[in-house]
């Protein structure tokens, strides 16, 4: 597939999903540039980083999805560690998924890949866990990775001594092209100017701003608040995941809270009262003790949901441009497989059964057919 000449591919948007496909791309020979408005907004910087394909109760193609992405993150991230001598924090610390009682845990739709806890084995997993939950699922076989403090910037170093370019401040405007084929976008840089660039191939992935490009694409923000407090080291071992809230321990004592769900809040910026009291309730209801320690931070996003909450990921009706947008509560976990994906799609790569599936069930064409 390769000549002498590189390939070329632009990436439009610089979180998660775009440093892993820019990663992906730029460590197999394509010159890639990466285009995007604010870097720090990104959800990839918000997330609490659970990989929890079985403790978010995933179903069908999605909990398969998740499952081969969590397969593949260790390899991943031990490359990406390897590039860029940072610790990504990948930790198979397993997670706890408590029930008030059995009939809600045997709906649960992932119950039986869990091990089952009675209350007192319970406990024995989170010292300290309110005594309402009689019930529990572990979830062994999921994990963290702390990608708020060293993910991605582990990604963003690993990309840049593959010779990724970045153009950070950068507002894509518009898409150009002409006969339904892809040809380049219009921006708006960091100095006000208005430019063209052209490009042989391009990625959108804008997370929750792609509809801003594509206005047939039916994503929408679902805002989540979050904070964080700092305990004890070794306090929490587990990551504890309620109904409403869940609790994600770090290895120097700090535990991640998050998040609300907020569907009508569009981009409204900041933290508001009522997230930081519905956080600090769901502590209360999941670990007491944790609502004395002293918070840390607070910190929002915007997750992109679509109507059936899966992502998009595919061809576009533009030849030469692909999409991988969409990933709602799971772009950590699922970063991993879908820059594998995207890059067999745009490669022309032979696919297996599973990855076709993948395509069909996330393709773009379900919401314009």
């Amino acid at each position: 597939m390769h000549s002498d000449k590189k390939e070329t591919i632009l990436i439009i948007g610089g979180g998660l999903i775009g440093l892993s496909l820019a990663y992906e791309f730029a460590k197999k020979n394509f010159h890639v540039e990466v285009l995007s408005k604010k870097r720090s907004e990104a959800a990839g910087f918000v997330a609490a980083g659970m990989l929890a394909a079985h403790a978010e109760g995933l179903c069908n193609e999605l909990l398969s999805f998740g499952q081969e992405s969590q397969n593949l993150i260790p390899q991943w991230i031990k490359d990406i560690e390897n590039d860029s001598e940072i610790s990504c924090g990948l930790k198979n610390c397993g997670i706890v998924v408590p029930f008030e009682n059995i009939e809600d845990l045997e709906k649960f739709n992932t119950f039986k890949y869990g091990k089952y806890l009675n209350k007192k084995q319970l406990e024995d997993q989170v010292y300290g866990i309110n005594s309402k939950w009689k019930h529990g699922l572990l979830f062994k076989q999921d994990g963290q990775i702390d990608n708020r403090r060293r993910l991605m910037r582990a990604l963003e170093k690993a990309c840049t001594l593959h010779g990724v370019k970045f153009q950070e401040g950068t507002n894509v405007t518009n898409l150009i092209y002409e006969k339904n084929k892809f040809k380049g976008v219009e921006i708006l840089n960091a100095l006000g100017e208005i430019k063209s660039i052209f490009y042989e191939k391009a990625i959108l992935c804008c997370g929750a701003w792609s509809k801003q490009l594509m206005n047939d694409l039916p994503i929408y923000p679902v805002k989540g608040q979050m904070l964080s407090i700092q305990g004890p080291i070794n306090k929490i071992n587990r990551v504890l995941f309620g109904p409403n809230t869940y609790m994600v321990p770090r290895d120097d004592g700090l535990v991640i809270v998050g998040a609300t769900v907020e569907k009508k809040a569009g981009f409204n910026n900041g933290n508001t009262p009522q997230g930081i009291k519905s956080l600090q309730d769901g502590i209360k209801s999941l670990f007491p003790e944790a609502l004395t320690w002293p918070q840390m931070e607070h910190w929002w996003g915007f997750r992109p949901a679509t109507p059936d909450l899966k992502p998009i990921i595919g061809e576009t009706h533009l030849k030469n441009l692909f999409l991988a947008t969409g990933h709602y509560r799971n772009g950590v976990l699922f970063s991993a497989i879908t820059s594998k994906l995207i890059y067999k799609v745009v490669t022309e790569c032979k696919l297996n059964t599973k990855e076709k599936l993948f395509l069909e069930k996330f393709n773009y064409s379900r919401f314009t057919a």
